[in-house]
C-alpha cells in the first residue's frame, strides 16, 4: 500500500507532494519552508528518504536542499541542471526504491519543455505505475510553459513539451494519476488548470498537448504567451546556487516615527490588511498588498530587487503567514514591522490617508467628466475587452510608468478588484486623487459602459 499527500502552496498555485509506504518517503518539489513538510512526515509516521526536484524552479526558491540536509534523504536533481552543491544526478531511466516492503519505486522520465533538463518521476508500486509526479510538463489540461528560460529557446522547448506529453501517455496507464505542480495560479503555467485531478486517460482525451499536432499546439502555446513576473530572473540563480535556510522569527518591530523614517529614505512599507480597511484609512505613503491575495507573487514583481520591506499587519498571526509567503519567493527578512491599526502607526498630530471605493456603476455616473479610467490588467485580459477610452498600464509595470497618466482623478481597476487596490496605493503615495473600482469586470458592461475589443 502507498500514500500520497498533496501540500498546497496556494499563494504562489503550486503543489508540492509527500508519497510513500508505512516506513519511508518522498517528497516532490518542497517549498522553502520545509517546516510543514517535516510535520507531513511527522503526521504519517514516515521518514523522509528521498527529496525530488522535476526542475530548477523559476517561481520559488526550493527548500529541497534544507530539507534534504535535515533528514538524511538522498537529494535528486535532473542531471542537466547546473547547480553548485551536491546532490544525487538524475539521468532518464533512473530507479531509486522507496520503500521495499511496499514495493514503492520512483523512476525518473526525461520530459524537457517548461525548462531543458525537466525531469518527471513514476511511482511504481511492485513494477506498476500508478502516479507520475509531471512538475511543469504535463499539467491538467495543459502544460507548463516553455518561455522561462530563454528566449531563444522558446520555440524549442515549446516544441519539446509537445514530444514530452506524449511520451508520458504513451509509456503510463491510463489510469495513473497525474499530479503536476504548476497550474493552480501559477504564472509557470501557460493557462489555469483544468480541473483538481487527473489522470492520463484524461489527459488524452483533453490536453491540447494530446490532442493537437505540434505544428498547431506550437503556435496556440506561443500565441497564448502572458507576462512573466519580474522576480522569476533571481528564482532560478537562488535554486542553482543553493537556498539558504529561513529564519521565520519576528522581525524587529517599528514604532510610527521608525515607519515615517524608513518611509522617507524610499524604503516600501507594505501594508497587508484587506483592501477595504486600507482604503478607509492607511500610512500615507504605504502600499497595499494583501495578505489573503496573491502577496508573494505581486509583491516580489513589483518591489525592486532588494530593497528593504517593513510589513504592517492587523495582527502577529496575518505577519507570520505573509513573512512564510515571502520568503518563498526569496524576500527573506522584512527590515521592520509593526501590527495594529493605521492609528498606530502614524505620528502624533498626524492623521492616517484615505480614498474613496467605488463600482462600475458608479463610474458609469461620470461620463464626460474629464476622470481618467485606467485598466491595469495584463495584456491578454484587456485584448478579450476594455473600457473605451480607457488607459492601460498593468500593475507591474505601474510603478514605472506613473508619468504617463494623464492629469485628473484617476478610477483605477482591474478584473476583480485585488489589482486595482495595489495599483490605487501606488496613486494614492504618489499623490494623485484616486478611485479604486472594486468590482469584477463584467459588471462594466452591466453597467452601460462601453466595452471594447481588438
Amino acid at each position: 500500500m502507498f500514500f500520497v499527500d498533496t501540500i498546497e502552496v496556494a499563494g504562489l498555485g503550486n503543489r508540492s507532494y509527500l508519497a510513500g509506504g508505512e516506513r519511508t518517503a518522498v517528497v516532490v518539489d518542497p517549498p522553502r519552508d520545509i517546516d510543514q513538510v517535516i510535520a507531513a512526515a511527522a503526521r504519517r509516521g514516515v521518514r523522509i528518504s528521498h527529496v525530488v526536484e522535476t526542475h530548477l524552479h523559476n517561481d520559488y526558491v526550493t527548500g529541497g536542499l534544507e530539507l534534504a540536509r535535515l533528514t538524511g534523504a538522498a537529494y535528486l536533481v535532473p542531471a542537466a541542471a547546473h547547480v553548485s552543491y551536491d546532490r544525487v544526478p538524475v539521468h532518464d531511466g533512473d530507479r531509486s526504491e522507496i520503500d521495499a516492503e511496499a514495493g514503492l519505486a520512483l523512476r525518473a522520465l526525461a520530459t524537457p519543455g517548461h525548462t531543458p533538463h525537466h525531469t518527471s518521476y513514476v511511482l511504481e508500486e511492485n513494477g506498476k505505475a500508478v502516479m507520475v509526479f509531471t512538475g511543469g510538463s504535463l499539467l491538467i489540461g495543459t502544460v507548463g510553459r516553455p518561455d522561462l528560460v530563454e528566449p531563444r529557446l522558446t520555440e524549442h522547448l515549446a516544441r519539446a513539451q509537445h514530444a514530452s506529453a506524449h511520451r508520458l501517455a504513451d509509456e503510463l496507464p491510463d489510469d495513473a494519476a497525474v499530479l503536476p505542480t504548476h497550474g493552480f495560479g501559477s504564472f509557470c503555467s501557460s493557462r489555469q488548470a483544468a480541473g483538481e485531478s487527473t489522470t492520463i486517460g484524461k489527459e488524452k482525451a483533453s490536453n491540447e498537448a494530446l490532442t493537437r499536432d505540434v505544428e498547431t499546439f506550437v503556435a496556440d502555446l506561443l500565441a497564448g504567451l502572458d507576462d512573466i513576473p519580474a522576480y522569476y530572473a533571481h528564482m532560478g540563480p537562488a535554486n542553482a546556487a543553493g537556498p539558504a535556510p529561513v529564519d521565520l522569527t519576528p522581525p524587529a518591530l517599528a514604532d510610527a516615527d521608525e515607519i515615517a523614517a524608513r518611509l522617507a529614505a524610499g524604503e516600501w512599507v507594505v501594508d497587508l490588511r484587506n483592501r477595504v480597511a486600507f482604503a478607509e484609512g492607511h500610512v500615507a505613503g504605504s502600499f497595499n498588498f494583501e495578505a489573503e491575495g496573491q502577496l508573494a507573487t505581486y509583491l516580489a514583481w513589483l518591489i525592486p530587487w532588494g530593497k528593504p520591506v517593513t510589513l504592517l499587519a492587523e495582527s502577529a498571526e496575518q505577519l507570520a503567514t505573509a513573512q512564510r509567503e515571502l520568503v518563498r519567493v526569496g524576500i527573506d527578512r522584512p527590515a521592520a514591522a509593526a501590527t495594529g491599526e493605521p492609528s498606530r502607526w502614524v505620528r502624533q498630530g498626524e492623521a492616517p490617508a484615505s480614498f474613496r471605493r467605488a463600482t462600475f456603476a458608479d463610474l458609469a455616473e461620470h461620463p464626460g467628466d474629464g476622470i481618467v479610467v485606467l485598466d491595469v490588467r495584463r495584456e491578454s485580459e484587456r485584448a478579450a475587452g476594455h473600457v473605451a477610452g480607457s488607459v492601460h498600464i498593468p500593475v507591474h509595470l505601474l510603478h514605472r510608468r506613473l508619468h504617463e497618466i494623464p492629469a485628473g482623478q484617476v478610477w483605477v481597476h482591474c478584473a476583480g478588484g485585488m489589482r486595482a487596490a495595489i495599483a490605487a496605493s501606488l496613486l494614492d503615495a504618489a499623490g494623485r486623487d484616486v478611485v479604486a473600482v472594486d468590482d469584477p469586470f463584467d459588471a462594466a458592461e452591466q453597467a452601460g459602459l462601453t466595452i471594447r475589443t481588438r
